[in-house]
């Protein structure tokens, strides 16, 4: 079982995190896929060529605000290996938040406007750091990926800067240690946020926040048994252990494809967290019940790997609520797949009241933060009042929508109480029809990612 946290609210109530996107209009388009690149001079096996893609990769997102996933769209016609290279660099960059900016800070006189050749330095500053045995030859991979990317111009630049470095790194590091957002590798408004919050708790769940995410499945009940899945895993010398009622916490991650039945649809992958929503939901067999924000479709799956249901599954994203249909068909699942707003129930809704609604709402992602590291330095604190009032305008759109007697669980991805116990706190000040069965805060800890969850029952 997770680690929860009681709840510290005041309000009376019977028992006392979640999309990662910030709200959009829709019909919303998603962003554009980068132009693919070509190697000129490198070779595509080379670290040289890795860090040229992932300074690409990081220029579109420090420099052009995008998510971290659409910016990996630049990697898909590359090599596995380059891109999985590529890729190490750019979530290892982006989840050491502030360090190499720091550094970069001591070592120039003033900042580089070029995003790429300022992408590179940050990924082979963290290549230094993480493989500290090829000192030399990520110096001069690092000064050809220059020249890749922007000609000779910036070689002799990347050079000094790295050589700089190196002869000052001691002095560096120890100045480092000494800074609040690159020593902890957030922003400072949010460790100001969650030393509020988590007094004692607080550094752990930045430590969180900065390790790799563990994998953990969630076995297909409908297909095949826990202890029969994880048998076959044994036998194919994959270690696991049980975690929840459905999930086994892989001891090492693997690509998907070396999952026994994968393809069958046996299994899923998804966050011990992330499976609380279904356990906790619980609709009955034969249920009505509404997934107001369900893409890529994880939580709708399990709810319906569960029990047989009549089920809706809606997101405001066309191309998400693709993945949603993908996924169900791999699975073997159905359920009736809309794009649309859930918060203009007008256009949608046939009118027909829900048993049990998941309500699992856009949020800032501080609970998911190490498997998006993006978040970091994409967000900013303005958003959470922002996503705080999207989130109270959904909860209040979809409360008419359920049956008297009917349950909704508001769910989170967010360690940040604005998106969660208050925002509950709020919601029962509007609403006096209602009941809350029960509080989650998980935090971000070894088995789970951070996950809030609040059952609340209509009552009239």
């Amino acid at each position: 079982m997770p680690a929860l946290l009681p709840s510290t609210s005041t309000m009376s109530r019977t028992l006392r995190v979640r999309k990662a996107t910030t709200p959009t209009a829709a019909g919303a388009v998603t962003p554009s896929r980068p132009a693919t690149p070509v190697p000129k001079t490198l070779a595509s096996d080379s670290l040289g060529w890795s860090l040229v893609l992932a300074a690409r990769v990081l220029a579109e997102v420090q420099g052009k605000g995008r998510s971290l996933n659409d910016a990996l769209l630049l990697l898909a016609d590359q090599p596995p290996h380059a891109r999985a290279a590529a890729q190490d660099v750019a979530y290892g960059v982006l989840r050491r938040y502030g360090c190499g900016e720091f550094i970069l800070g001591r070592l120039m006189s003033k900042p580089l406007t070029h995003k790429e050749t300022l992408a590179l330095l940050l990924g082979a500053l963290y290549r230094l750091e993480t493989r500290s045995d090829s000192t030399p030859m990520i110096v001069d991979q690092a000064v050809a990926a220059a020249g890749e990317l922007a000609g000779d111009v910036f070689k002799r630049l990347v050079n000094g800067v790295l050589r700089n470095y190196l002869r000052q790194r001691d002095a560096l590091l120890a100045a480092l240690a000494l800074d609040e957002e690159a020593s902890h590798q957030h922003p400072r408004w949010w460790l100001a946020r969650l030393r509020r919050a988590y007094r004692d708790q607080w550094p752990s769940i930045v430590a969180a926040g900065n390790a790799s995410p563990p994998m953990t499945l969630r076995v297909n009940q409908r297909r095949i048994t826990v202890p029969d899945y994880r048998a076959r895993l044994d036998a194919a010398g994959i270690l696991t252990r049980p975690v929840g009622r459905h999930g086994l916490l892989l001891q090492e991650p693997l690509a998907v494809v070396a999952l026994p039945g994968f393809g069958d649809g046996l299994v899923s992958v998804q966050d011990a967290g992330a499976q609380r929503a279904a356990e906790l939901l619980d609709p009955a067999p034969g249920s009505r019940v509404l997934d107001a924000c369900a893409a890529p479709g994880g939580k709708t799956a399990h709810l319906l790997e569960s029990a047989t249901l009549d089920l809706v599954a809606l997101d405001i994203d066309a191309e998400r609520t693709q993945r949603i249909q993908a996924n169900l068909q791999r699975l073997g699942l159905t359920a009736t797949v809309i794009t649309a707003d859930c918060t203009a129930a007008a256009r949608w809704w046939d009118n027909r009241p829900f048993d049990a609604i998941l309500a699992d709402v856009p949020c800032s992602g501080s609970g998911v933060v190490r498997r998006h590291p993006d978040i970091k330095t994409l967000r900013r604190e303005s958003d959470i009042r922002r996503f705080a009032h999207h989130q109270a305008a959904i909860l209040d759109a979809l409360w008419p929508l359920l049956k008297p007697g009917g349950k909704l669980l508001y769910a989170t991805c967010s360690v940040f109480p604005e998106e969660n116990a208050a925002q509950i706190d709020a919601f029962l000040v509007r609403h006096s029809a209602v009941e809350c069965l029960l509080e989650e805060q998980l935090l971000p800890q070894d088995e789970n990612d951070g996950f809030y969850y609040a059952l609340l029952r209509k009552t009239v």
